[in-house]
C-alpha cells in the first residue's frame, strides 16, 4: 500500500470540516477537524493545514466534497441556505499545485462507497443521507449525475399519503423529500411520525428506480441509523408502489437492495479521498 498515491482531502460540511490525508481506508496519515464558521476563516485555516501538509509529504492530489448546492463552472457553493457562504470560492485550492477534484458531499461518499464500501463492483447505484437535509448521489456508468449541475434529487416532489396534509419543512419547496422526512423536518412537524418520513423515503427511491435504475440503493445519514425500522418500512412501502412493474420484477424481492452503507460516518471525508484518486487518474 506505501506505493499508492498520497491524496488529500476536504470533507466541508454545515458545521465542520474533515481534512484527511491517506491513500486508503486502511492508510490514514493524518487528520484534522476544522469548525465550519464564515468561509474565510474556514477555507483559510483548511488551507493551512493542506500546505503544512505538503511541507512534510509528497501530496499528489486533492478532493474536495462540499455542502452545495455547487457551480462547477466557478467552483463556488451558491444559493446556500447556509449564512455568509454562498459564493464562497472553493477554486482558491487549485493554487496548491495538484490534481483538484470538486464534487457535492453525498456524490463523494457515494464514491467511497463505491470504491471500498457497499457498492464495490457496481456502475450503478445510489447513496442517499437523510440527516440534516435529504441529499442523493445518483451514479450511473461509474460517474455521477450531473447536466445543467449536479443532482438535488433530495428536493423531488412526491406524491403524499392521503391522510397527511402537513406543509413540509423545506423553505424552497415546502413538502418535498427533504421536507418531509429531513431531521430538521420531523423536529418541526413535533411528532415522529415514522409512517410519512418512510413513505417519502420510499417514494424518492420508488422515481429513482425508474430513472437512474439503480442496481443498489444506499441510505445512511443520522435519522436512519438512529431509527433503523425505517429502512425495512421503506422496503415494504417500495414493493408495494412498484406495484409488480417490470422493475420490481427484476429486483425480486433481493433484500440487499435497500442497504445500509459500510462505511457509516467515514463515508464523508473517504468520500474526499476517493475524489482526489479520481483526479489523480484525469
Amino acid at each position: 500500500m506505501s506505493d499508492a498515491p498520497l491524496i488529500a482531502g476536504i470533507e466541508l460540511g454545515g458545521t465542520k470540516c474533515i481534512c484527511i490525508l491517506g491513500r486508503s481506508p486502511d492508510s490514514i496519515i493524518a487528520e484534522e477537524r476544522i469548525a465550519t464558521t464564515d468561509p474565510e476563516a474556514t477555507l483559510g485555516s483548511v488551507e493551512a493545514v493542506l500546505r503544512g501538509w505538503q511541507k512534510d509529504h509528497p501530496v499528489e492530489a486533492l478532493g474536495i466534497a462540499s455542502f452545495g448546492p455547487l457551480d462547477f463552472n466557478t467552483s463556488q457553493i451558491v444559493r446556500t441556505t447556509k449564512p455568509g457562504w454562498s459564493g464562497a470560492d472553493l477554486g482558491r485550492y487549485s493554487k496548491l499545485g495538484v490534481p483538484v477534484a470538486l464534487d457535492t458531499d453525498v456524490n463523494g461518499a457515494a464514491f467511497a462507497e463505491g470504491r471500498w464500501g457497499a457498492a464495490q463492483g457496481l456502475a450503478d447505484f445510489t447513496y442517499i443521507t437523510v440527516g440534516t437535509g435529504v441529499g442523493v448521489g445518483s451514479i450511473v456508468g461509474g460517474k455521477a449525475v450531473r447536466g445543467l449541475a449536479h443532482s438535488e434529487a433530495g428536493h423531488l416532489r412526491i406524491p403524499r399519503l392521503s391522510s397527511d396534509d402537513w406543509p413540509g419543512h423545506c423553505i424552497f419547496h415546502g413538502d418535498c423529500v427533504e421536507g418531509l422526512a429531513s431531521g430538521p423536518a420531523i423536529a418541526a412537524r413535533g411528532e415522529e411520525n415514522w409512517k410519512a418520513v418512510a413513505h417519502a423515503l420510499a417514494m424518492l427511491i420508488h422515481n429513482l428506480v425508474l430513472t437512474t435504475v439503480p442496481q443498489r440503493v444506499l441510505v445512511g445519514g443520522g435519522v436512519v441509523t438512529g431509527n433503523p425500522h425505517l429502512l425495512g418500512m421503506t422496503r415494504v412501502m417500495l414493493d408495494r408502489s412498484l406495484a409488480g412493474f417490470a422493475h420490481a420484477v427484476l429486483l425480486d424481492g433481493d433484500p440487499d437492495f435497500i442497504s445500509p452503507p459500510a462505511l457509516g460516518v467515514r463515508a464523508g471525508p473517504l468520500g474526499a479521498l476517493a475524489l482526489g484518486l479520481d483526479a489523480l487518474a484525469g
